[in-house]
C-alpha cells in the first residue's frame, strides 16, 4: 500500500459555488460530472497513477458540509502564499495563517460551504 488515503470528498450544498471557490484558490479547473446521481467537481490529480490521491467536491444530501468533519490537506506546493491571497476574494476565510511545521508550511481555511480545509506546501 503506497498511501492510506486514495480518495476524499468535500461536501457542498452548492456545487457551482464551491467549485468556483476551489478553482479560484487553487488556480486550476475542476472537472464536473454526475456520478451515481451525485454532482461532483473533481479536483486535479493524475487519475490514480503512481499512487496518486484524488478527491472531489460532492453535492450529496447525505453528506452535509461543516467544520466538524475530517481535515483534508490540499497540495499547494509552490503556491501556498498565492492560494491564501485568493481565499477571501473567493468567499472563504483563513482561520490559521501560514504556519511553519518543520517540514513545510500549512494553513487552515474555511470554504464557501463551511468546511475546514488544510493547505500544505513544502
Amino acid at each position: 500500500m503506497k498511501n492510506a488515503l486514495n480518495w476524499f470528498e468535500i461536501p457542498t450544498t452548492n456545487i457551482d459555488r464551491a467549485a468556483k471557490f476551489y478553482e479560484a484558490v487553487l488556480g486550476a479547473s475542476l472537472h464536473r460530472e454526475v456520478i451515481a446521481g451525485i454532482p461532483n467537481a473533481i479536483l486535479p490529480y493524475s487519475g490514480g497513477e503512481d499512487g496518486a490521491v484524488g478527491g472531489a467536491l460532492v453535492q450529496n444530501p447525505q453528506l452535509p458540509p461543516g467544520a466538524a468533519g475530517g481535515l483534508p490537506y490540499l497540495n499547494c506546493i509552490g503556491f501556498l502564499d498565492e492560494a491564501l491571497a485568493r481565499v477571501g476574494a473567493a468567499g472563504g476565510a483563513i482561520v490559521m495563517p501560514k504556519t511553519d511545521i518543520g517540514f513545510g508550511h500549512i494553513a487552515l481555511i474555511v470554504d464557501t460551504e463551511g468546511n475546514r480545509i488544510g493547505l500544505h506546501s513544502v
